[in-house]
């Protein structure tokens, strides 16, 4: 304790986070770093593995429903309208011409400046493997016999050449991250998206095992290519996961797995996110609104203690927007007549979230913007198309109208995967994915042998966790109302916490504030609502606030040591949790603020 008075803040980080990997899966996205960066990598969570032939569809989750129906859209249509009526622009089929709203144009061009690449077109990604040319090995050895052999070096390279063009060039094997969502449709690939909707993505097209062994290669390629830490030397450091409250507990189970077992970390401990955000912003107390790229949550922090009968999970998110922007625009006929096909192509919806964050905002009047429209057709250069986008602040009051939106339907896991482990065991889909053999090797001694590591846990829920059919607002204001006292819900409603890339939305500030007091019923005593400035990023503040807890966590009484997990697992609530939340979010108060 006397040394943490004393130390710098930069100093406690070089000696205590260069051995510490900091862990925030999503849906969409992995953030993943050492604990002294100051930001992580952001990478699209996502792997496209090489098939033996070319699939029709090149994405497992196209098997999943994805129709809109009928009724969702005449609720879709009267949701804008509601929309129109309070950012004062025409309805969904009012002619312009007819308007009797006072124009405010507001021109986003010049909104976002800092994004310069806005206009540029995605190229697809170089499925074959990278081999050494071999101008490159003739240039090493000459740089040996300069003088000698300089008449013969470009005899043997128009040679070399040209027994290169004549072999066979070769596929890599899987693909990770962005590389994976630019993978041309006609190349024999299939993306998988391991984590949907905060969920792990099992389905009957995608079963359990496959989706562990995505998530375990995505994160190895990271650790080796990107961070360059080899499998060899991971003894050497400990992990923090820094999960989103959606998870179920056989999900933080099996990436704990993940982490400690295939990985190979010495150790680790789970975090949540909503709590981490609060430690990554300096506070001690929020309502934390945790907005991603397919799954919004709120849940309210209390001295650094997470309530979890406060936790609301919304099942939409920055993607249901980019989503909702073609269909505005669409239906505006505003869209060039191209191909755009966000289920099919994953190249579309990077362009459809780039233009979304570049572009939309929350403000009244009529917002217009000149973009570059990108078409990318199967195997071809992409094409460019200027046109005027309309209606650009309506998408994201989405997030207060879900009807809007109307996300995609996922079905959840099978029921067998909320019971006890050893279920895993069986094939429930009938899959004959295999296993890797230096693990099931060490950790699968017999198909009928009962696992000891997990014994220790008792019989999980027979379903997933509820997911709130309402919008935003309504959401933030059920979360406070539950505390049930009106000290603290005073204290929460001027104490919410924006986290998230959906976060980075113009004007959603303001907007949130105003939704959410409206909100409240009349019957309550409160009447201010706040939302405060994020300090840092809002969409690496949940992966800070791992990172602090990591390097401030000098007891790690709540960590798990590889060797206990595999052999016996830990028991759930057996007390290892920080002796002293106080102290910890006090020291994390006085990092932040250093």
């Amino acid at each position: 304790m006397d040394y943490l008075k004393t130390v710098v803040p930069s100093q406690l980080i070089a000696e205590r986070g260069s051995n510490i990997v900091v862990i925030n899966p999503g849906s969409a996205n992995i953030r993943i770093g050492l604990a002294q960066h100051d930001t992580p990598l952001n990478i699209p969570h996502c792997i496209a593995r090489r098939t033996s032939q070319v699939p029709k569809r090149n994405v497992v989750d196209q098997m999943l429903n994805s129709q809109v129906t009928t009724s969702q859209h005449v609720e879709r249509e009267r949701a804008y309208d509601v929309i129109a009526s309070l950012m004062k622009i025409p309805f969904l089929d009012e002619e312009v011409a007819n308007n009797s709203f006072p124009r405010k144009m507001g021109r986003v061009d010049a909104f976002n400046q800092q994004n310069s690449r806005k206009d540029v077109a995605f190229s697809w990604t170089n499925v074959y493997e990278k081999e050494p040319t071999p101008s490159t090995a003739l240039e090493s050895s000459s740089s040996m016999n300069h003088g000698i052999i300089k008449e013969s070096m470009g005899q043997h390279r128009n040679t070399d050449i040209q027994e290169l063009n004549s072999s066979e060039r070769k596929f890599r094997e899987f693909i990770c991250g962005e590389e994976a969502l630019r993978v041309s449709p006609t190349e024999p690939y299939c993306i998988h998206r391991p984590i949907r909707r905060g969920h792990l993505n099992i389905s009957q097209h995608y079963p359990m095992q496959q989706v562990l062994e995505d998530l375990y290669a995505i994160w190895d390629w990271i650790l080796t290519e990107k961070l360059h830490i080899p499998r060899s030397e991971r003894n050497l450091y400990s992990a923090i996961l820094v999960l989103p409250e959606s998870f179920d507990n056989r999900e933080i189970k099996e990436m704990l797995s993940i982490v400690l077992r295939d990985l190979r970390f010495a150790s680790a401990v789970v975090h949540q996110e909503g709590l981490a955000a609060v430690f990554g912003n300096g506070l001690s107390t929020a309502c934390v609104v945790n907005m991603g790229a397919q799954v919004t949550s709120v849940i309210c922090v209390e001295d650094g203690v997470a309530l979890p009968n406060t936790e609301k999970t919304l099942p939409f998110g920055g993607e249901d927007i980019s989503r909702c922007l073609l269909w505005t625009q669409r239906h505006h006929q505003t869209w060039p007549q191209i191909r755009t096909d966000i289920l099919t192509k994953a190249m579309d919806l990077l362009m459809l979230n780039r233009i979304k964050e570049s572009y939309c905002e929350i403000k009244e009047g009529e917002i217009d913007a000149v973009a570059v429209v990108h078409s990318y057709e199967d195997g071809m250069p992409p094409g460019s198309h200027k046109t005027r986008l309309t209606a650009l602040n309506v998408p994201p009051m989405g997030l207060f109208y879900p009807k809007l939106l109307v996300p995609d339907v996922y079905p959840p896991p099978p029921r067998s995967w909320f019971n006890d482990y050893e279920d895993m065991l069986e094939d429930t889909w009938h899959t004959d994915f295999p296993r890797r053999s230096d693990i099931s090797d060490n950790f699968y001694p017999g198909i009928n042998v009962g696992l000891p590591m997990w014994e220790s846990y008792p019989v999980l829920t027979t379903k997933p966790k509820k997911e709130e059919k309402i919008g935003l607002a309504e959401a933030v204001t059920s979360s406070i109302l539950s505390t049930g006292r009106i000290d603290l819900q005073r204290k929460l409603f001027c104490s919410i916490q924006l986290i998230g890339g959906v976060a980075l939305t113009g004007g959603l500030i303001p907007a949130v504030e105003e939704r959410v007091l409206h909100a409240i019923p009349s019957n309550e005593a409160i009447d201010m609502v706040e939302v405060l400035q994020s300090r840092t990023n809002p969409t690496y503040v949940s992966w800070k606030g791992g990172a602090v807890l990591g390097i401030l966590d000098f007891g790690r009484d709540a960590w798990i040591h590889r060797e206990d997990w595999i052999r016996n697992g830990i028991h759930i609530g057996s007390g290892r949790k920080y002796k002293d939340s106080y102290f910890l979010q006090a020291q994390a108060m006085c990092y932040i603020n250093s």
